[in-house]
């Protein structure tokens, strides 16, 4: 049987898909979250909602957006709203159960920073800020990051833009944070979790043909290394094709 092929960016979205479970609602934005969101409605979870920060509520879109309040999101969806309603009433109201998000630096504990590098008040570069990112990280239910593993970015947050596990421990429950905070780190070598105690990132799964030394070599500091991990299930014929076809098949995302 020849060996299917694929890209990092479809593992990504694949491996990314298979963690949304039927019926969550998910607040995505565009690029891999929402390539792994439809995906996950195509294959298994039929009753998974998708919730832009835009506004636009249960999409049914036929093409893929380009931004989070892209108009293609209005076809079918069962509400049309604003910025107010998703982050506003949704996401403080409780009723986000997964977010999706990336950041510039990844530490341990799941905070990320997307704001500057270097000192705050003289950074070596400024980047984009939050947006919605804090809104997310504070109030969704759960949290998955989803990011090219690389060790600029998995380092010390030189500022801390999206919570996630604090100080690690009960330091998010203490600081009055909703939801049980970041739930799984997806990369292109490999998924992590969360210890449930020290809440200090743990990989459970090296992706086909990635060794334990070329996750920690590029990472800035160490997550915990179990002795026995598993390896993440290659895609499937019926996952690439879908995805290739049915939800990007301009390539738009996987390039």
């Amino acid at each position: 049987m020849a060996k299917t092929t694929f890209t990092n960016q479809e593992l990504m979205a694949i491996c990314g898909a298979r963690l949304v479970p039927d019926g969550a609602v998910v607040l995505a934005g565009t690029g891999l979250p929402v390539l792994a969101c439809m995906l996950a409605q195509k294959l298994h979870a039929p009753h998974a909602k998708i919730v832009y920060e835009g506004g636009n509520i249960d999409t049914h879109n036929k093409e893929l957006p380009l931004s989070v309040s892209d108009p293609r999101l209005m076809y079918r969806a069962s509400a049309v709203a604003d910025l107010r309603e998703s982050l506003g009433e949704l996401l403080q109201g409780g009723y986000i159960d997964i977010g999706f998000l990336g950041g510039a630096q990844i530490d341990r504990y799941g905070n990320l920073n997307s704001t500057v590098i270097g000192n705050y008040k003289k950074p070596k570069v400024r980047l984009v800020g939050s947006g919605g990112a804090n809104d997310i990280a504070s109030l969704a239910m759960s949290t998955f990051i989803i990011t090219k593993h690389e060790k600029r970015k998995f380092h010390k947050c030189d500022y801390i833009t999206s919570p996630g596990h604090l100080k690690g421990g009960d330091s998010r429950l203490k600081a009055g944070l909703r939801g049980e905070g970041p739930k799984f780190i997806i990369t292109d070598l490999c998924i992590m979790d969360f210890h449930p105690k020290s809440k200090k990132a743990r990989v459970v799964s090296l992706h086909p043909g990635v060794k334990k030394k070329d996750v920690l070599k590029n990472m800035s500091w160490r997550p915990i290394m179990p002795r026995k991990i598993e390896e993440t299930k290659a895609p499937t014929a019926k996952e690439l094709r879908i995805l290739r076809e049915e939800v990007d098949p301009k390539r738009e995302y996987l390039g």
